[in-house]
């Protein structure tokens, strides 16, 4: 029935290289283009992609502009237009992307974290959907991302009842991070033009809360989430940060697709932004990163084992496993190289371990993308000991560079890393399941007999996590199934 050329408009609050705040940047970015490449000409899929025109972003082409009323007050949706490069082989295209433009709500500093963003990303929402007719582009199926989008599905179900143009319109809302659910008080529901008896628990209203993901799973027609396990794991509570009972109830429509990465931008081949290129074939020039990372964050030149840390510095990611056997990691001989952001408590304990042992620890508070390239590929290991991880791209880039992960099984870090010990034959890192400092050192311990012990089996494990598949052609095929359903759901729905 839906064998046919898709038309697709994905909806994201941040979009690489335009927009980046985390992983969902990438996803946003990576995902139309490979859309785009599974087919040529009059067979590929027609797939655009909106969001905000932030301050940073530059202006683009104008298209067209409309009044959108948000909080009892009309401001003017200005549409502009620019667009990414996709590649595949030998075909290449570009990918439609529309900017939604609004001096008031885009152009400060900063993508979130606003006292207003409820009216921001509601104005979003609606400016997405008003701007279809005004474009004459009627899709197939909306795919919204996060709670910043996730209104979408009800306003088009509002749209059409009114309209015939809104018919007939499937969504998909994926989550990234069910932690991030976009809660506000009550009071919000009447600025975002939501009647008030829908503020019920079985409606919109979430422990005395408005809270725009919530919407978006009670109306979607399918949900998804970045990976098979974390789908899984947010169907209970410990996971499912309030919203597992709504969840559990549309099982049915819930599905979990790892993420990819950019094969084209993470490829260690031909990486600018490292010292020496290298394939699985010639893994052993991967060593001549090493000293250049030493140099670089400042730690003696020294043929030890180097562990990476590229993140996020937030609970989730497990640094609160650290402090307790720093001690004995930095009594090995060792060296461990951080980079990242986030709360001040981590940010301020990762420096500390630098003051205290200056030859084993380098700590770099920043966003450094370079560097985190550098890091992947001049590290011998690299640490990702996550409490939970809807995905991860941290260990799926550590692997493209032959730099082994050490994991907690949880989530997409189930799902894409085997443990070595386990069956050396297909293992591609090192796994524990326990969320405690004692199974995080119990898997250090393991992979570094490994590396001293016996240096033939480690590299035959660097080339066996560089064989590895995750890229987004594969990911996609997968993403297109997920519309297939939408599409099945909403034509019986409409029928």
């Amino acid at each position: 029935m839906f064998d046919r050329r898709l038309k697709i408009l994905l909806v994201s609050p941040e979009v690489a290289p335009l927009a980046k705040v985390g992983g969902l940047a990438d996803v946003a970015g990576s995902l139309p283009k490979a859309l785009a490449t599974l087919g040529e000409g009059e067979f590929a899929h027609d797939i655009r992609v909106v969001l905000p025109k932030y301050r940073q972003i530059a202006a683009g082409r104008y298209l067209t502009d409309f009044p959108v009323t948000i909080g009892g007050t009309v401001h003017t949706a200005i549409i502009r237009a620019t667009s990414l490069e996709a590649k595949y082989k030998h075909y290449q295209t570009q990918v439609p992307v529309y900017l939604v433009d609004n001096h008031h709500f885009f152009n400060r500093e900063g993508i979130y974290a606003h006292n207003d963003d409820a009216l921001r990303f509601g104005f979003f929402c609606q400016a997405v959907l008003q701007m279809l007719p005004q474009l004459e582009f009627k899709p197939d199926l909306i795919h919204c991302n996060d709670w910043q989008s996730a209104l979408i599905p009800y306003y088009l179900h509002d749209l059409a009842q009114q309209n015939d143009f809104f018919s007939r319109i499937a969504t998909v809302v994926t989550i990234h991070n069910l932690q991030y659910q976009g809660t506000f008080p009550r009071e919000t529901l009447p600025e975002l033009s939501i009647p008030d008896e829908l503020f019920t628990p079985e409606g919109f209203e979430f422990y005395g809360q408005f809270n725009f993901l919530k919407v978006g799973l009670l109306y979607a027609d399918v949900i998804n989430t970045v990976s098979q396990s974390y789908a899984g794991e947010i169907l209970t509570p410990e996971y499912g940060a309030g919203l597992d009972g709504l969840l559990r109830q549309r099982k049915e429509d819930l599905y979990g697709i790892i993420n990819g990465i950019n094969y084209h931008e993470f490829n260690p081949e031909t990486d600018p932004r490292i010292v020496q290129n290298y394939s699985p074939q010639t893994a052993e020039l991967k060593k001549q990163n090493k000293p250049a990372l030493q140099n670089e964050v400042g730690l003696p030149i020294r043929d030890v084992p180097v562990f990476g840390l590229v993140s996020r510095l937030v609970s989730q990611k497990g640094l609160d496993l650290f402090p307790p056997i720093i001690e004995r990691l930095l009594a090995e001989e060792v060296q461990l190289v951080f980079l990242g952001e986030g709360d001040p408590y981590y940010e301020e304990m990762l420096k500390n371990f630098a003051r205290q042992y200056p030859s084993k620890v380098s700590t770099t508070i920043d966003f450094n993308s370079v560097l985190a390239q550098r890091i992947y590929a001049g590290s011998d290991l690299f640490l990702m000991p996550s409490a939970f991880e809807p995905c991860g791209l941290g260990q799926l880039i550590s692997m493209r560079y032959g730099t082994i992960p050490i994991v907690r099984a949880t989530g997409g870090l189930a799902d894409t890393v085997r443990d070595y010990t386990q069956n050396p034959a297909y293992g591609t890192g090192f796994v524990f399941t326990d969320y405690t400092p004692e199974a995080f050192w119990d898997a250090i311990m393991r992979a570094l007999r490994l590396y001293r012990d016996r240096p033939g089996e480690w590299a035959n494990l660097v080339r066996q996590a560089m064989h590895q598949d995750f890229s987004w052609a594969k990911s996609s095929a997968s993403y297109l199934e997920l519309y297939q359903r939408a599409l099945a759901k909403q034509f019986v729905t409409a029928n």
